[in-house]
């Protein structure tokens, strides 16, 4: 006999999961954000120890700069915020943000404790308005490792898990995976990290991220 209540499309049981602890979500995910710009501007402003200017590779010279990859780096902050808005249990999203969190105080102590920084760019920023903005609040320190590459990375292996438990096809996964890059090289494409920290930042958010799922079944949530 025909099942009457055939089960629903793998973007509609996304989409369902977004109201469930819709306060949750929204006071504690621009929370944790504030909270962490708070003290990543002290430690950038105010730093313990001598700063420690980061090589620039060849690696770094191919690339060269792109000023329009901006619009992919400051992305990460829509990024970040899809995994926990399309977890649907209280458990889930304690667990991310745990995971998060101790991905964020990971690198917070390495600035702490090893203050770095980008060398020096030939670039007339005021050429580039958008980049000089973004100069201005950010000087290119705290550089070792790449939290927007590690926060990045993290945010990927989370959003996959998500997208294979509700039977996302196969070339949305591969939209998360290639946002998720275009993200890491503009972190190099407009020369607020080098390859170094961007190697260290995948380092980072990967191992945090598979520790945090390694015990997670693929198992769709009931709705």
């Amino acid at each position: 006999m025909r099942d009457s209540h055939p089960p629903s499309t793998w973007y509609r049981q996304l989409v369902a999961t977004v109201p469930r602890h819709i306060w949750l979500k929204a006071t504690v995910t621009p929370l944790f954000i504030a909270v962490f710009f708070g003290a990543y501007l002290y430690l950038l402003k105010s730093p313990a120890y001598p700063i420690t200017v980061m090589p620039f590779t060849a690696l770094d010279q191919f690339i060269g700069f792109q000023p329009r990859a901006i619009s992919l780096y400051v992305s990460l902050w829509v990024y970040v915020s899809l995994p926990p808005a399309l977890l649907g249990t209280r458990s889930e999203l304690f667990g991310y943000a745990t995971a998060m969190a101790a991905t964020c105080l990971t690198g917070l102590l390495i600035f702490y404790f090893w203050p770095t920084t980008v060398p020096p760019a030939q670039i007339d920023w005021a050429l580039h308005p958008g980049m000089d903005f973004l100069k201005s609040m950010d000087v290119g320190g705290n550089a070792f490792p790449s939290l927007h590459v590690a926060t990045a990375a993290f945010s990927a292996l989370w959003f996959n898990f998500i997208l294979r438990r509700f039977g996302a096809p196969p070339w949305v996964l591969g939209l998360n995976w290639v946002w998720c890059a275009g993200i890491v090289y503009s972190t190099v494409a407009i020369r607020q990290h080098v390859v170094v920290d961007v190697v260290a930042g995948l380092v980072l958010g990967i191992v945090v991220a598979h520790l945090s799922l390694r015990r997670r079944p693929y198992v769709p949530i009931p709705l």
